[in-house]
């Protein structure tokens, strides 16, 4: 018998719905809710993407390590948008997207830690647990079971209802972060951003932040001083091709911003998207953006990609262009074939007064 049968019976029979999703181990905290009669009721699909091609296809995107929160948090939000798509007839309260992602004992010793990582994601919060186990103390059965309590808790808690957590030696973290009110706002696309200001952003800085660095900031003064404008940042946090940021993500970018600094959390994915919103501004663009901007592969047409890019003209945008190194190779406005419609509208800062090769990628991948 599943030993998790009476409570999964409680949340099989509860108004609540998922979608869940486990890579690299977590399987068996699936198999413990199929197994039991009226899983229907609660599951809505479940996701094993096993392959690293798999978990990219998922995310639409190759995550910087396939074991991390951050994957973690991307899966969580993916599957909640998938449950919201599967289940549109639902209330939104009830439904959740879960994620699992571990790094467990196999057949050979692995290198780095024993770690595994869930994720809740819900339209009121961000909930996650992490754990770092002792190496070598549990065989792969022990810790698939380990991985199993802690996955029927949380979403025990997430039905209402009650739930032992395990007990290890080792410490469970477990952190969430609620929605604020202007957050659900923009994710139920009742607007189109939201802002610590209220003037409309002139001068316009995208990107993810994550984190936030000093080349952007090298950035930010150097665009100020050119147009005599103040910066908003830009941060898009639901995008059509991507996982929405969950509201940990959400709330870790903008607690790095100081008093002084604007930002905005947007829907606009594409630059085209970005121009229709705010009409008349200045963007700050790096020179890997730009030729992606202009690459005929992220659209459906040579045709379709004049579309977007006369937007930039009916709506008055100009770019701030700063150098990047793409490929080992460092780039400039200059070096970029630029569609001639536009060209006047993008102003290039040379490499002798802007060159940062620092990257938050890099950064993210020093720090964990």
């Amino acid at each position: 018998m599943n030993k998790y049968q009476n409570i999964v019976e409680k949340i099989h029979a509860s108004p609540f719905k998922l979608v869940i999703v486990s890579s690299g181990g977590g399987t068996n905290a699936i198999s413990s809710l199929l197994q039991v009669p009226g899983a229907s009721n609660t599951i809505l699909e479940s996701y094993i993407p096993y392959s690293k091609e798999s978990m990219n296809e998922f995310l639409n995107s190759k995550p910087d390590k396939y074991c991390s929160l951050d994957t973690c948090l991307s899966m969580a939000a993916n599957a909640y948008k998938k449950s919201r798509k599967i289940d549109p007839q639902s209330k939104s309260k009830y439904l959740l997207g879960i994620s699992i992602t571990a790094n467990l004992s196999t057949t050979y010793e692995k290198k780095g830690d024993h770690k595994f990582f869930i994720v809740v994601q819900s339209h009121e919060y961000t909930k996650y647990l992490e754990c770092y186990l002792d190496k070598g103390a549990r065989t792969r059965e022990m810790e698939e079971e380990l991985i199993t309590g802690c996955v029927i808790y949380l979403l025990s808690e997430s039905c209402g209802l009650k739930s032992d957590l395990p007990e290890i030696p080792e410490k469970i973290k477990i952190n969430q972060i609620n929605a604020e009110k202007s957050w659900k706002k923009l994710f139920n696309n009742q607007v189109g951003y939201i802002s610590n200001i209220k003037n409309t952003p002139e001068l316009i800085f995208p990107g993810s932040f994550n984190p936030l660095h000093e080349g952007h900031i090298k950035m930010k003064e150097l665009a100020e001083k050119k147009t005599g404008m103040h910066t908003t940042f830009e941060i898009c946090a639901k995008n059509a091709d991507k996982p929405p940021l969950t509201f940990y993500e959400i709330k870790r970018t903008i607690d790095q911003f100081q008093n002084d600094e604007s930002w905005m959390l947007t829907s606009a994915g594409r630059f085209s998207e970005k121009a229709e919103m705010f009409p008349n501004s200045v963007f700050i663009i790096g020179a890997d953006t730009l030729m992606r901007v202009f690459d005929e592969k992220f659209y459906k047409s040579y045709k379709d990609m004049m579309d977007h890019i006369q937007r930039f003209n009916d709506h008055n945008i100009n770019f701030l262009v700063f150098g990047r190194k793409v490929n080992k190779k460092f780039i400039s406005l200059d070096k970029i074939k630029v569609p001639e419609i536009i060209e006047a509208r993008c102003t290039g800062f040379e490499e002798a007064i802007f060159r940062d090769d620092i990257s938050s990628t890099e950064l993210r991948l020093t720090k964990n």
